[in-house]
């Protein structure tokens, strides 16, 4: 059911913004926000894979997922008022928490990095090793990220 799905996504949320709040009382260290990413499984034979998420106003969601260097990757970000977005890390990209805020350190892919509202991204990737997708929101938002990579 789909709403069993939103009802998870929101749990997941949820624990980011309490880690996120113990950071802020200095629970647990600045890389905590790493332990976060949500793993895109891809199933046997499949070159895509479907996520769904939620996320509150000013929250983000981390995604990692395996690819290698000259494959073609295309990502679409899905909400129902349009108000999902998504940046995306090359391989070396560390999560990390500053000002209470987590962030990411790294080298955005052109095009799909902090301020570029990226709703949908195709190309090359450059480099193999683990990709960072981090969506957040221009408000609140249910949302649903496509990752295909051939």
């Amino acid at each position: 059911m789909e709403q069993d799905g939103v009802l998870e996504a929101v749990r997941s949320r949820w624990r980011v913004a309490t880690l996120g709040f113990a950071a802020v009382l200095g629970a647990i260290d600045r890389h905590a926000w790493a332990q976060t990413a949500e793993l895109v499984r891809f199933a046997r034979g499949a070159s895509g894979a479907e996520v769904r998420g939620a996320v509150v106003r000013g929250e983000r969601a981390l995604y990692s997922f395996q690819a290698r260097g000259g494959q073609r990757m295309t990502l679409r970000i899905a909400a129902l008022e349009r108000d999902a977005v998504f940046q995306v890390y090359a391989p070396g990209a560390v999560p990390e928490i500053k000002a209470s805020i987590p962030e990411v350190a790294g080298e955005a892919l052109p095009g799909a990095g902090e301020g570029d509202d990226a709703t949908r991204w195709t190309g090359v990737l450059l480099r193999t090793g683990a990709h960072l997708v981090v969506g957040s929101t221009r408000g609140n938002a249910a949302y649903r990220l496509t990752v295909s990579i051939r």
